[in-house]
């Protein structure tokens, strides 16, 4: 992952992880898209970022390790326009409107 992705990975942001997943021999591609709610340890060698999603109305959080060789790619679809906040696991007691209309997206 490049150093200009990894600034742009903050809290509010709404990403799309494209991860690798093998099967057998095989091996193929999974996006998950959700809103990152935390970044912990910055850009160190143990740093991750927790990225949640809705589906199928149950909450699904995951955590990433920022230098994984796993994730394939990172693309960011919307940075939040303003966050008062490091950790964001508040949004956990919110619908997905109500969280739109907090971070105001």
């Amino acid at each position: 992952m490049d150093a200009d992705t990894m600034k742009k990975i903050k809290p509010g942001a709404q990403v799309r992880v494209w991860e690798r997943i093998k099967e057998g021999e095989k091996e193929r591609q999974s996006a998950f898209e959700g809103i990152v709610i935390a970044r912990k340890h910055g850009s160190e060698a143990g740093a991750s970022f927790t990225v949640r999603a809705v589906l199928s109305a149950v909450g699904v959080e995951k955590v990433y390790p920022i230098h994984s060789p796993m994730i394939a790619k990172v693309e960011i679809l919307s940075s939040p326009k303003k966050v008062h906040r490091a950790k964001l696991y508040y949004l956990r007691g919110f619908s997905s409107r109500k969280v739109k209309e907090r971070l105001k997206t």
